[in-house]
């Protein structure tokens, strides 16, 4: 009896101290992110003038509002916006892609089918700094500079998306498949009634992590891109920071770096439990 009760007394101490040690991790990480709120709520002068507060100011709302709505290069809101667009545009389209392509892999018979599967597979070795100049070339002969499709087609296809699609349509029993033939289902009915509904989260999983890598994209959209009206929230905060004397005000620029954060944050903890069993979930 003593020895159990101190087995449960060691492994009491032992989660105070894990619950401390995530703790300290949790504040290491989170102060530069209150650093970077503070700074966007006090006035330039007070971030220029050591030493930096480290408590909130009451410039907050004016100081978002100017980044909102005058920016620096552009309005932070349509930049937000853009950034929206393409996230979504990136995202939604590289699943719908993936899933057709994954479905006609898995559930068709047709040549070469493991050929073109594998061919797709490959492009992973070729991501857009790879292959940047001849896709700008194509671009920009379609006339899709400065427009939302230049943003986001060249980016919209994903052969990771597509593998672990097939891999999961390969885990459906051979059953259901024969069930919706038997009972007369074409191929679409028994993809959107059957394996759509199946797919919730993994769909729900790769969506966050597929927004997440649209919205942090910098260099194509640096690169199609030169009417301020069509940068990125990415960009814009880039194009923020001085160059040699040029004059920067701060508080600007970190409010704008808040925001920049907010939409990942939401989509991320909106979809949480779907992405965790997404990631987890291992009996289909």
């Amino acid at each position: 009896m003593a020895e159990r009760s101190g087995m449960v007394e060691k492994r009491g101490l032992g989660l105070w101290l894990t619950h401390l040690g995530l703790i300290i991790g949790v504040l290491f990480i989170f102060f530069p992110i209150w650093l970077a709120f503070v700074a966007s709520t006090v006035e330039n002068q007070d971030i220029i003038r050591p030493p930096m507060p480290v408590w909130p100011g009451d410039q907050m709302i004016e100081n978002y509002t100017n980044a909102l709505v005058a920016g620096i290069n552009a309005p932070v809101a349509l930049m937000l916006f853009n950034s929206l667009v393409m996230a979504l545009g990136i995202a939604l389209g590289k699943i719908a892609i993936s899933l057709l392509s994954a479905f006609a892999i898995v559930y068709f018979r047709f040549p070469f089918r493991q050929t073109f599967f594998w061919l797709i597979f490959l492009t992973l070795m070729l991501p857009v700094e790879v292959r940047i100049v001849p896709t700008y070339e194509v671009v920009a002969n379609f006339g899709m500079l400065n427009s939302y499709s230049g943003l986001i087609l060249p980016l919209v296809a994903s052969a990771t998306a597509t593998f672990l699609f097939r891999q999961f349509f390969l885990t459906v029993p051979d059953e259901l498949a024969e069930a919706a033939r038997v009972d007369g289902a074409r191929p679409m009915q028994f993809f959107f009634d059957i394996l759509l509904p199946m797919s919730r989260t993994n769909i729900a999983a790769l969506f966050v992590i597929l927004f997440i890598y649209g919205w942090n994209q910098y260099l194509w959209p640096l690169l199609i891109t030169t009417d301020p009206e069509m940068n990125t929230i990415v960009m814009g905060i880039k194009q923020m920071f001085p160059s040699g004397d040029d004059f920067a005000h701060w508080p600007t620029i970190m409010a704008t770096s808040i925001l920049a954060m907010v939409p990942p944050v939401i989509v991320v903890v909106g979809m949480q439990k779907l992405f965790i069993r997404g990631l987890v979930e291992s009996e289909k």
